[in-house]
């Protein structure tokens, strides 16, 4: 398997970078004190950060939120997942836990201001990739049954013509749904080398190192940029 961005997306996004990490082995099936502890952490960090300033204001949105635009979408409308996760906490609107795995995931993503998603790759057939939609490419909403049937010229991430996330970075996939028997995990952290990618690096080293202290599972870690297009994922 391999994780590989369509070039078309360096040509829209000439500075966008992918942090990967990828665990292999994982015991997401007991509760995990320490990820639930950095959780609170970081949502208590983001309730003290944007107690008085707005989340769509802060510098570190600013790349995705620019970036939609671009591609044509409104951030206001649409938001980035990191966006959204930020807004909710700071509306108060309560955050929550998911399972061990999950939590870590979203704790990190607060604590450095970077989407971060989390995919199940257990029975996955192909590569997965960054690329621009193509008529009749399959996505079903989280937490719903039926598919959506998506136009040409979306950006997404996708195994063959399965989209696991919408809209780059705003929506994930029921299919690929990391659960508490979830064991072979793929991370994406998106940003830009141009605007944070000392926060890319530090979530996906952060994260590797986590995931193998607490859930005792092999990692491999990777980046990918215009310059390196592609990584193979060893399964």
């Amino acid at each position: 398997m391999r994780f590989v961005v369509e070039e078309k997306v360096f040509s829209v996004f000439e500075n966008v970078c992918f942090g990967v990490v990828f665990a292999r082995g994982v015991d997401n099936t007991q509760a995990n004190p320490a990820s639930q502890k950095l959780l609170a952490d970081s949502i208590r960090f983001i309730e003290e950060k944007f107690a008085a300033a707005k989340v769509k204001e802060a510098d570190e949105i600013a790349p995705y939120r620019e970036a939609f635009v671009k591609i044509g979408l409104n951030p206001n409308k649409f938001m980035s997942s990191i966006e959204a996760m930020a807004t909710r906490i700071e509306k108060k609107k309560g955050f929550p836990s998911i399972n061990p795995v999950v939590d870590l995931g979203n704790a990190l993503s607060l604590k450095h201001l970077v989407p971060l998603g989390v995919h199940d790759v257990d029975g996955t057939a192909g590569d997965i990739c960054v690329r621009f939609s193509r008529a009749g490419d399959r996505f079903i909403p989280f937490g719903e049954t039926e598919e959506e049937l998506l136009d040409s010229g979306e950006l997404i991430y996708s195994v063959g013509d399965k989209v696991k996330t919408r809209r780059w970075i705003w929506r994930q996939s029921e299919e690929g749904k990391v659960t508490e028997t979830s064991k072979n995990i793929f991370f994406p952290i998106d940003g830009f080398t141009d605007r944070n990618y000392r926060s890319v690096l530090a979530a996906r080293d952060e994260l590797a190192e986590l995931l193998q202290r607490l859930f005792n599972c092999r990692v491999q870690v990777g980046f990918v940029d215009k310059s390196n297009r592609e990584i193979e994922i060893e399964v």
